[in-house]
């Protein structure tokens, strides 16, 4: 048989002193305080935002062909504004090349026949003139498509008379005569007595005024506008009423 190994020798004196007896309950305790688990680590959310939301994903829009009528309403919109720009730049350059100018009105000559008064405000009076309608342009023929010519006394209209339309070529003049007959005009008393006085002091003053629309062809372009003349004469007393002076004037 083997033999057994000795037995371990003791500890030493100071080990022995340096071990403590521990009693049972404080094991307990222990082992209690050892089995309690851990506090969570709280963290506080107030300071952090969620992040935004993210924007939603572009779709793109179906597609759609235009309708076929709308393009035609286009294509013709784009045509009409070529040809009115070039109708437009057309007449420009034609007429700073021309350069047209307007007809004149003028009175020559005229007569006063005989004014008289049947009553206090009831004129009767006979008066002529000659008028002279001139074409000034070079390049361009103009036709009066209307022509009204009314005679006045201050601003009282007395008797009216109208010229037949006509054609004028490049500097051509035309000489119309005007019968102007009045008969039983009521003129405001005060208007009346001025006449009197100045058929008595033999210088009787009087105004015509003429409206003409006037039409000027240049090639295949046609341009229409009204002309308006203003003429102050000044006679001498009927029945041999001549003209002494005149102004007149004419413009658009």
């Amino acid at each position: 048989m083997l033999a057994l190994p000795p037995p371990p020798p003791p500890p030493p004196l100071a080990t022995r002193k340096q071990i403590k007896q521990v009693s049972p309950h404080q094991i307990v305790i222990a082992k209690q305080h050892s089995q309690e688990p851990e506090a969570p680590n709280y963290v506080s959310t107030k300071s952090i935002r969620p992040p935004p939301p993210l924007p939603p994903p572009l779709r793109r829009p179906p597609f759609q062909r235009t309708n076929p009528i709308i393009w035609f309403a286009a294509g013709l919109c784009l045509i009409f504004s070529l040809v009115l720009i070039l109708f437009g730049v057309a007449t420009l350059i034609i007429f700073l090349g021309i350069k047209p100018r307007n007809p004149t009105f003028d009175i020559p000559n005229a007569n006063l026949n005989s004014v008289y008064f049947d009553s206090p405000e009831y004129l009767n009076g006979d008066f002529t003139l000659l008028a002279n309608i001139t074409n000034p342009n070079r390049k361009i023929d103009v036709r009066f498509e209307s022509l009204d010519v009314e005679l006045f006394f201050s601003d009282r209209i007395i008797s009216t008379q109208s010229i037949q339309p006509f054609t004028q070529r490049r500097r051509e003049s035309r000489l119309e005569s005007l019968h102007f007959i009045s008969s039983l005009v009521f003129l405001p008393k005060d208007l009346g007595v001025n006449l009197k006085g100045q058929v008595q002091g033999n210088k009787v003053k009087y105004n015509v005024r003429g409206t003409f629309k006037v039409r000027v062809t240049v090639g295949l372009f046609h341009l229409s506008y009204w002309l308006h003349s203003r003429c102050q004469i000044e006679m001498t007393g009927p029945p041999t009423g001549v003209l002494v002076a005149r102004n007149c004037i004419t413009k658009r």
